[in-house]
Protein backbone atom coordinates (compact mmCIF):
# COMPACT_ATOMS: atom_id res chain seq x y z
CA UNK A 1 0.00 0.00 0.00
CA UNK A 2 1.27 3.44 -0.90
CA UNK A 3 2.22 5.48 2.19
CA UNK A 4 1.28 9.15 2.33
CA UNK A 5 3.97 11.61 1.37
CA UNK A 6 5.97 13.05 4.24
CA UNK A 7 5.15 16.69 4.97
CA UNK A 8 8.83 17.70 5.29
CA UNK A 9 9.34 17.34 1.56
CA UNK A 10 10.29 20.71 0.08
CA UNK A 11 8.63 22.06 -3.03
CA UNK A 12 10.49 22.57 -6.27
CA UNK A 13 9.19 26.15 -6.34
CA UNK A 14 10.82 26.87 -2.96
CA UNK A 15 14.11 25.43 -4.16
CA UNK A 16 13.94 27.57 -7.30
CA UNK A 17 13.23 30.73 -5.25
CA UNK A 18 16.20 29.96 -3.00
CA UNK A 19 18.51 29.64 -6.01
CA UNK A 20 17.19 32.85 -7.52
CA UNK A 21 17.57 34.74 -4.22
CA UNK A 22 21.12 33.51 -3.78
CA UNK A 23 21.99 34.51 -7.35
CA UNK A 24 20.51 38.00 -6.88
CA UNK A 25 22.32 38.42 -3.56
CA UNK A 26 25.65 37.34 -5.01
CA UNK A 27 25.17 39.65 -7.98
CA UNK A 28 24.35 42.66 -5.82
CA UNK A 29 27.27 41.90 -3.51
CA UNK A 30 29.64 41.82 -6.47
CA UNK A 31 28.12 45.02 -7.87
CA UNK A 32 28.24 46.92 -4.54
CA UNK A 33 31.39 45.22 -3.35
CA UNK A 34 29.53 44.38 -0.13
CA UNK A 35 28.63 40.99 1.33
CA UNK A 36 25.45 42.18 3.05
CA UNK A 37 23.12 41.56 0.03
CA UNK A 38 24.27 37.95 -0.15
CA UNK A 39 23.34 37.40 3.51
CA UNK A 40 20.02 39.21 3.21
CA UNK A 41 18.89 37.48 0.03
CA UNK A 42 20.19 34.17 1.35
CA UNK A 43 17.95 34.51 4.41
CA UNK A 44 15.02 35.47 2.18
CA UNK A 45 15.67 32.42 0.00
CA UNK A 46 15.79 30.13 3.04
CA UNK A 47 12.51 31.59 4.28
CA UNK A 48 10.85 31.01 0.92
CA UNK A 49 12.32 27.52 0.76
CA UNK A 50 10.50 26.46 3.92
CA UNK A 51 7.48 28.76 3.58
CA UNK A 52 6.36 27.86 0.04
CA UNK A 53 4.95 24.37 -0.19
CA UNK A 54 3.22 22.48 -2.94
CA UNK A 55 0.50 19.80 -2.97
CA UNK A 56 -0.38 17.68 -5.98
CA UNK A 57 -3.85 17.63 -7.49
CA UNK A 58 -4.83 14.56 -5.46
CA UNK A 59 -3.20 15.63 -2.18
CA UNK A 60 -4.52 17.38 0.92
CA UNK A 61 -2.53 18.43 4.00
CA UNK A 62 -3.47 19.90 7.39
CA UNK A 63 -1.69 22.95 8.84
CA UNK A 64 -1.08 23.10 12.61
CA UNK A 65 -0.07 26.42 14.19
CA UNK A 66 1.55 25.90 17.59
CA UNK A 67 -0.07 22.46 17.56
CA UNK A 68 -3.58 23.75 16.81
CA UNK A 69 -5.39 22.90 13.60
CA UNK A 70 -6.05 25.98 11.44
CA UNK A 71 -7.13 24.48 8.12
CA UNK A 72 -6.47 22.28 5.10
CA UNK A 73 -4.21 23.20 2.22
CA UNK A 74 -3.88 21.95 -1.35
CA UNK A 75 -3.85 21.22 -4.13
CA UNK A 76 -1.31 23.71 -5.57
CA UNK A 77 1.03 26.16 -3.89
CA UNK A 78 0.40 27.44 -0.37
CA UNK A 79 2.25 29.44 2.26
CA UNK A 80 3.07 28.71 5.88
CA UNK A 81 5.15 30.31 8.59
CA UNK A 82 8.34 28.33 9.25
CA UNK A 83 8.87 27.09 12.83
CA UNK A 84 5.40 28.35 13.83
CA UNK A 85 3.39 26.20 11.43
CA UNK A 86 3.67 22.44 11.03
CA UNK A 87 2.19 20.17 8.39
CA UNK A 88 0.61 16.76 8.75
CA UNK A 89 1.27 14.02 6.24
CA UNK A 90 -0.01 14.60 2.74
CA UNK A 91 -3.21 12.59 2.23
CA UNK A 92 -3.70 10.97 -1.16
CA UNK A 93 -7.41 11.15 -2.06
CA UNK A 94 -7.23 8.78 -5.01
CA UNK A 95 -8.69 5.26 -4.89
CA UNK A 96 -6.41 2.90 -3.00
CA UNK A 97 -6.13 -0.88 -2.98
CA UNK A 98 -5.62 -2.96 0.16
CA UNK A 99 -4.80 -6.67 -0.09
CA UNK A 100 -6.43 -8.60 2.77
CA UNK A 101 -5.86 -12.26 3.61
CA UNK A 102 -7.37 -14.63 6.15
CA UNK A 103 -5.43 -17.84 6.69
CA UNK A 104 -6.80 -21.06 8.22
CA UNK A 105 -10.10 -19.47 9.19
CA UNK A 106 -12.99 -21.80 10.00
CA UNK A 107 -16.23 -21.46 8.07
CA UNK A 108 -19.65 -22.01 9.59
CA UNK A 109 -19.42 -25.72 8.75
CA UNK A 110 -15.93 -25.91 10.37
CA UNK A 111 -13.87 -26.07 7.19
CA UNK A 112 -10.46 -24.30 7.35
CA UNK A 113 -10.01 -21.97 4.38
CA UNK A 114 -7.53 -19.37 3.16
CA UNK A 115 -9.28 -16.36 1.64
CA UNK A 116 -7.65 -13.58 -0.36
CA UNK A 117 -9.59 -10.34 -0.93
CA UNK A 118 -9.01 -6.83 -2.33
CA UNK A 119 -10.50 -3.69 -0.77
CA UNK A 120 -10.93 -0.52 -2.86
CA UNK A 121 -11.21 2.58 -0.66
CA UNK A 122 -10.55 6.31 -0.71
CA UNK A 123 -10.36 9.28 1.65
CA UNK A 124 -13.32 11.59 0.95
CA UNK A 125 -12.77 13.84 4.00
CA UNK A 126 -9.07 14.42 4.63
CA UNK A 127 -9.74 16.54 7.71
CA UNK A 128 -11.49 13.70 9.54
CA UNK A 129 -8.91 11.14 8.42
CA UNK A 130 -6.00 13.27 9.68
CA UNK A 131 -7.45 14.56 12.94
CA UNK A 132 -9.44 11.55 14.14
CA UNK A 133 -7.31 8.54 13.11
CA UNK A 134 -3.63 8.12 13.89
CA UNK A 135 -2.89 5.82 10.95
CA UNK A 136 -6.02 5.48 8.84
CA UNK A 137 -4.38 3.26 6.22
CA UNK A 138 -3.44 0.68 8.84
CA UNK A 139 -6.85 1.05 10.47
CA UNK A 140 -8.57 0.20 7.17
CA UNK A 141 -6.24 -2.79 6.69
CA UNK A 142 -6.92 -4.24 10.16
CA UNK A 143 -10.65 -3.54 9.98
CA UNK A 144 -10.91 -5.27 6.62
CA UNK A 145 -9.00 -8.30 7.88
CA UNK A 146 -11.20 -8.59 10.98
CA UNK A 147 -14.41 -8.18 8.97
CA UNK A 148 -13.24 -10.82 6.49
CA UNK A 149 -12.62 -13.36 9.26
CA UNK A 150 -16.01 -12.64 10.83
CA UNK A 151 -17.74 -13.01 7.47
CA UNK A 152 -16.04 -16.36 6.84
CA UNK A 153 -17.31 -17.64 10.18
CA UNK A 154 -20.89 -16.71 9.24
CA UNK A 155 -20.91 -18.52 5.87
CA UNK A 156 -20.64 -22.14 4.83
CA UNK A 157 -18.04 -23.30 2.33
CA UNK A 158 -20.43 -23.73 -0.60
CA UNK A 159 -21.73 -20.18 -0.07
CA UNK A 160 -18.22 -18.73 -0.14
CA UNK A 161 -17.38 -20.59 -3.35
CA UNK A 162 -20.64 -19.94 -5.20
CA UNK A 163 -21.60 -16.50 -3.82
CA UNK A 164 -18.37 -14.49 -3.80
CA UNK A 165 -20.06 -11.35 -5.11
CA UNK A 166 -22.66 -11.44 -2.34
CA UNK A 167 -19.96 -11.91 0.29
CA UNK A 168 -17.95 -9.00 -1.16
CA UNK A 169 -20.99 -6.69 -1.00
CA UNK A 170 -21.59 -7.69 2.61
CA UNK A 171 -17.97 -6.91 3.53
CA UNK A 172 -18.17 -3.58 1.68
CA UNK A 173 -21.27 -2.59 3.67
CA UNK A 174 -19.73 -3.56 7.03
CA UNK A 175 -16.46 -1.73 6.34
CA UNK A 176 -18.16 1.36 4.95
CA UNK A 177 -20.29 1.73 8.08
CA UNK A 178 -17.15 1.55 10.22
CA UNK A 179 -14.94 3.89 8.18
CA UNK A 180 -17.45 6.59 7.25
CA UNK A 181 -16.82 8.33 10.58
CA UNK A 182 -13.12 8.48 9.68
CA UNK A 183 -13.79 10.34 6.43
CA UNK A 184 -13.10 7.16 4.44
CA UNK A 185 -15.41 5.23 2.15
CA UNK A 186 -15.00 1.64 1.00
CA UNK A 187 -16.12 1.44 -2.62
CA UNK A 188 -16.00 -2.31 -3.14
CA UNK A 189 -14.55 -5.57 -1.87
CA UNK A 190 -13.64 -8.41 -4.23
CA UNK A 191 -12.98 -11.98 -3.10
CA UNK A 192 -10.11 -13.13 -5.30
CA UNK A 193 -9.50 -16.67 -4.10
CA UNK A 194 -10.86 -19.25 -1.66
CA UNK A 195 -8.42 -22.08 -0.95
CA UNK A 196 -9.22 -25.27 0.96
CA UNK A 197 -6.87 -28.06 2.14
CA UNK A 198 -5.80 -30.57 -0.57
CA UNK A 199 -7.27 -33.50 1.40
CA UNK A 200 -10.66 -31.82 1.45
CA UNK A 201 -10.40 -31.02 -2.26
CA UNK A 202 -9.91 -34.74 -3.02
CA UNK A 203 -12.87 -35.68 -0.83
CA UNK A 204 -15.08 -33.06 -2.48
CA UNK A 205 -13.98 -34.26 -5.91
CA UNK A 206 -14.92 -37.86 -5.07
CA UNK A 207 -18.23 -36.72 -3.63
CA UNK A 208 -19.05 -34.73 -6.78
CA UNK A 209 -18.11 -37.70 -8.98
CA UNK A 210 -20.32 -40.03 -6.96
CA UNK A 211 -23.19 -37.56 -7.18
CA UNK A 212 -22.84 -37.35 -10.97
CA UNK A 213 -22.81 -41.16 -11.25
CA UNK A 214 -25.93 -41.37 -9.07
CA UNK A 215 -27.75 -38.89 -11.29
CA UNK A 216 -26.67 -40.77 -14.43
CA UNK A 217 -28.02 -44.06 -13.04
CA UNK A 218 -31.31 -42.41 -12.07
CA UNK A 219 -31.71 -40.92 -15.55
CA UNK A 220 -30.90 -44.28 -17.20
CA UNK A 221 -33.35 -46.21 -15.01
CA UNK A 222 -36.04 -43.61 -15.65
CA UNK A 223 -35.52 -43.95 -19.39
CA UNK A 224 -35.73 -47.76 -19.19
CA UNK A 225 -38.94 -47.52 -17.17
CA UNK A 226 -40.51 -45.22 -19.74
CA UNK A 227 -39.42 -47.51 -22.60
CA UNK A 228 -40.91 -50.56 -20.82
CA UNK A 229 -44.19 -48.70 -20.34
CA UNK A 230 -44.29 -47.79 -24.03
CA UNK A 231 -43.59 -51.42 -24.98
CA UNK A 232 -46.42 -52.53 -22.73
CA UNK A 233 -48.81 -50.09 -24.37
CA UNK A 234 -47.68 -51.27 -27.82
CA UNK A 235 -48.20 -54.92 -26.84
CA UNK A 236 -51.77 -54.20 -25.78
CA UNK A 237 -52.41 -52.45 -29.09
CA UNK A 238 -50.99 -55.36 -31.14
CA UNK A 239 -52.87 -57.91 -29.01
CA UNK A 240 -56.29 -56.52 -29.93
CA UNK A 241 -55.35 -55.42 -33.48
CA UNK A 242 -53.76 -58.20 -35.62
CA UNK A 243 -53.66 -55.93 -38.67
CA UNK A 244 -51.45 -53.47 -36.84
CA UNK A 245 -49.23 -56.34 -35.78
CA UNK A 246 -48.90 -57.53 -39.41
CA UNK A 247 -48.13 -54.02 -40.63
CA UNK A 248 -45.47 -53.62 -37.98
CA UNK A 249 -43.92 -56.95 -38.88
CA UNK A 250 -43.90 -56.06 -42.56
CA UNK A 251 -42.30 -52.74 -41.79
CA UNK A 252 -39.59 -54.42 -39.74
CA UNK A 253 -38.97 -56.90 -42.56
CA UNK A 254 -38.76 -54.10 -45.09
CA UNK A 255 -36.30 -52.18 -42.94
CA UNK A 256 -34.16 -55.31 -42.72
CA UNK A 257 -34.04 -56.11 -46.47
CA UNK A 258 -34.07 -52.65 -48.01
CA UNK A 259 -30.27 -52.48 -47.96
CA UNK A 260 -28.78 -53.91 -51.13
CA UNK A 261 -27.30 -57.34 -50.70
CA UNK A 262 -28.84 -57.92 -47.24
CA UNK A 263 -30.03 -61.40 -46.31
CA UNK A 264 -32.73 -61.98 -43.71
CA UNK A 265 -33.80 -65.38 -42.39
CA UNK A 266 -37.46 -65.37 -41.32
CA UNK A 267 -39.05 -68.35 -39.54
CA UNK A 268 -41.77 -70.07 -41.59
CA UNK A 269 -44.23 -69.68 -38.76
CA UNK A 270 -43.74 -65.91 -38.82
CA UNK A 271 -44.26 -65.87 -42.60
CA UNK A 272 -47.47 -67.82 -42.30
CA UNK A 273 -48.68 -65.66 -39.45
CA UNK A 274 -48.14 -62.48 -41.45
CA UNK A 275 -49.59 -64.02 -44.61
CA UNK A 276 -46.45 -63.26 -46.56
CA UNK A 277 -45.88 -66.65 -48.15
CA UNK A 278 -47.63 -65.89 -51.41
CA UNK A 279 -46.19 -62.41 -51.65
CA UNK A 280 -42.61 -63.62 -51.10
CA UNK A 281 -43.12 -66.38 -53.70
CA UNK A 282 -44.29 -63.90 -56.29
CA UNK A 283 -41.36 -61.64 -55.48
CA UNK A 284 -38.90 -64.50 -55.87
CA UNK A 285 -40.43 -65.57 -59.19
CA UNK A 286 -40.33 -62.03 -60.46
CA UNK A 287 -36.69 -61.76 -59.56
CA UNK A 288 -35.68 -65.05 -61.18
CA UNK A 289 -33.84 -64.83 -64.52
CA UNK A 290 -35.35 -66.59 -67.57
CA UNK A 291 -33.43 -69.60 -68.90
Amino acid sequence: MRSDRVALKLSSVGVALLVISMAVGVGLSALLNNGAPTVVFGLIGLYLLFAIRQADQWDKVAVLRFGKYIGMRGPGLFHLIPVVDRLSRYVDQRVRVANVTAESTLTRDTVPVNVDAIVFWLVWNAEKAILEVQDFAQAVQYSAQTALRESIGRHELHQMVAEREMMGKELQRILDEKTTGWGITVQSVEIRDVQIPPELQDAMSREAQAERERRARIILSTAETEIAEKFGQAALTYQHNPVAMHLRAMNMLYEAIKEKGAMVIVPSSAVETMGLGGMLGVASMGGAKPQ
